[in-house]
């Protein structure tokens, strides 16, 4: 049986992530996904004045040194991936971040041009 301890220990958990993110919800689908890259915006870029949590600004620590995934922080940071999203987001927002989408999958070359390439340079160099 579960004892009031449990709850309570439960319940601590979601308080915390309900605090760290203001209680703000999952920004959209693209807008942040697990491989988005992540860096820290310029200190002369427009950013919003105000105040940073202690993890906002831990995330932001870790931005600074260069392009990092999504998953990457929440892994360094050791907040839930949710969490660090919704964060990630408002920094973003605010101008702290700059985020760039992952670079897509290269086509594949087709097989025709690449027997005619073959079969080219076997008849050039023999």
């Amino acid at each position: 049986m579960t004892s009031p301890d449990d709850f309570e220990l439960e319940a601590t958990g979601l308080v915390r992530a309900y605090v760290i993110t203001k209680g703000r919800g999952l920004p959209e689908d693209g807008q942040l996904s697990l491989i988005t890259l992540v860096t820290a915006a310029p200190p002369d870029q427009g950013r919003r004045p105000g105040r940073l949590s202690p993890e906002e600004q831990r995330l932001l620590d870790l931005c600074a040194a260069g392009y990092l995934t999504v998953a990457e922080l929440a892994g360094h940071s050791g907040l839930p991936l949710g969490v660090v999203r919704i964060v990630l987001a408002g920094l973003t927002e605010a101008g702290h971040l700059i985020t760039r989408p992952p670079v897509p999958r290269a086509r594949l070359a087709d097989r025709q041009i690449l027997q005619e390439v073959l079969n080219g340079l076997q008849r050039k160099f023999g």
